[in-house]
């Protein structure tokens, strides 16, 4: 498989995506798909999928390195069916919260070191992660005790659940480090990108010898498997689906579109966004405006204005248009905005749909949830099956799948005024007497002191 960046199409192999993280260009890596399909007979088993979706596009990785990703990841979910579909009303829930920390990250993020260590080559490598929530603890996890790797996750100090925090904060592995900012998840975000962009501090890095990396969904280690998740929907479907997938940073839903590309059989995607709504306008009109409002709302994790993915997005839309999406990006800078042209809308809104749901509604669904189908979801599965059954799915007789993205656990402040006194009596491993351990990382710093927070790990 080859890669190419979205801005300049600068060329790379699958090792160099994982390693960079961000391109050179100020872009993201995207694999050329070309006629690359899934096999025929894919089977409907995490392992099965994984592999399947491995052979298609981290094909020039060593075999034996895949299958030592594979290996730890089914090592860390046990389980027979560690990501189960089951039915719950009308709708099907994919339930990919039952890894180390409870949220749809684990799986990737315990595939990630494998794929580091061997992009590495031997050197030590600084892993720099921006979180709304969920990814910086699946991260640290995934990369606490792993030879020749740091990270650090930098987190809103305020804006996360406290369960979200606790799994950040109380982490003591040795190369395992949280740092609060005092600002939001795009502060993080755009502060991070700065410093991957940064020569001086490149130049600073390599004088102790060692490299930047991300753990976001800007890294294909982490995007990629994901993929799967959709390839094993499907497998267990066994025909058409559509699928909901609550969004922040578009990487999920954009995990299920690659599934799409490589003949997975999902026909609608569905972006359900909390209030801070700007991928749900974009979805509906074709106009990326992140405008001046940002919402602290109960399902956090979505609590983002500039996602990134989506430039992974503009580049399919535009048949690898570099230079469509580079005016794209420079008009996002420039103007705060961008529109779509015709015809990558045209594309787009064949293939995609959205809808919104306030924090009232979310709170709602989740008693709805609840009281008709006897299930607890997180606040952000809530805003997905709200937007499920706004828009009328499943329709036309095609089973509808939402993706259930994290578990009711992680959000104790949320469920309690949900379904007014204490439901979540059955603590998973994740959060059991998590509030018992001491605090490990009490680092909190303004946006501004990010690179010297980053500095003070070389």
């Amino acid at each position: 498989m080859k890669y190419v960046s979205t801005r300049k199409g600068l060329a790379a192999t699958s090792a160099e995506t994982i390693f960079k993280g961000l391109a050179p260009d100020g872009g993201l890596y995207v694999p050329e798909l070309g006629g690359v399909r899934l096999p025929d007979g894919v089977p409907a088993t995490l392992r099965g999928c994984e592999e399947a979706v491995m052979g298609c596009l981290f094909d020039d990785l060593p075999a034996e390195v895949r299958t030592a990703a594979v290996d730890r990841l089914v090592s860390r979910f046990p389980a027979e069916d560690p990501v189960p579909l089951v039915k719950r009303g009308d709708l099907h829930l994919l339930e990919l919260f039952h890894g180390r920390t409870g949220a749809f990250k684990d799986v990737a993020l315990s595939m990630l070191p494998v794929f580091m260590r061997h992009a590495a080559g031997g050197k030590r490598v600084l892993v720099l992660t921006a979180t709304s929530g969920d990814t910086g603890s699946a991260a640290m996890h995934g990369f606490a005790g792993v030879d020749g790797t740091e990270i650090v996750v930098f987190y809103p100090a305020s804006g996360t659940s406290r369960i979200q925090r606790l799994q950040m904060t109380t982490p003591a592995d040795a190369n395992v480090h949280a740092v609060g900012i005092r600002g939001n998840f795009d502060d993080a975000q755009s502060a991070v990108k700065r410093v991957f962009s940064d020569a001086a501090i490149a130049a600073e890095a390599a004088a102790h010898g060692v490299t930047l990396s991300s753990a976001n969904s800007i890294n294909t280690g982490r995007l990629v498997p994901q993929v799967a998740y959709y390839v094993l929907a499907g497998a267990k479907i066994g025909g058409t689906f559509d699928i909901v997938v609550p969004s922040g940073n578009f990487g999920n839903i954009l995990a299920a579109y690659y599934a799409k590309l490589l003949g997975s059989p999902v026909r609608k995607l569905v972006v359900a966004s909390n209030v801070n709504d700007v991928l749900a306008r974009f979805v509906k009109t074709g106009v990326y405006d992140p405008g001046p409002v940002f919402t602290v709302t109960n399902s956090p994790s979505m609590d983002i204005r500039r996602s990134s993915n989506v430039e992974r997005l503009l580049w399919i839309l535009n048949d690898g248009d570099c230079a469509e999406v580079s005016r794209l990006m420079g008009d996002l800078e420039t103007k705060g905005r961008y529109e779509l042209n015709d015809a990558a809308k045209e594309r787009f809104f064949s293939d995609f749909e959205s809808g919104v749901a306030t924090p009232e509604e979310t709170e709602a669904e989740m008693r709805r949830m609840r009281d008709e189908t006897g299930c607890l979801v997180d606040p952000h599965t809530a805003v997905a099956t709200f937007v499920a059954q706004r828009l009328g799915y499943p329709r036309d007789g095609v089973p509808c799948v939402v993706a259930a993205t994290a578990t009711p656990y992680k959000f104790p402040e949320t469920c309690l005024r949900a379904f007014g006194g204490d439901v979540l009596d059955d603590p998973p491993p994740c959060v059991r007497g998590l509030e018992e351990l001491p605090v490990a990382q009490k680092a909190v710093v303004d946006v501004v002191g990010i690179p010297d927070a980053v500095r003070s790990l070389f």
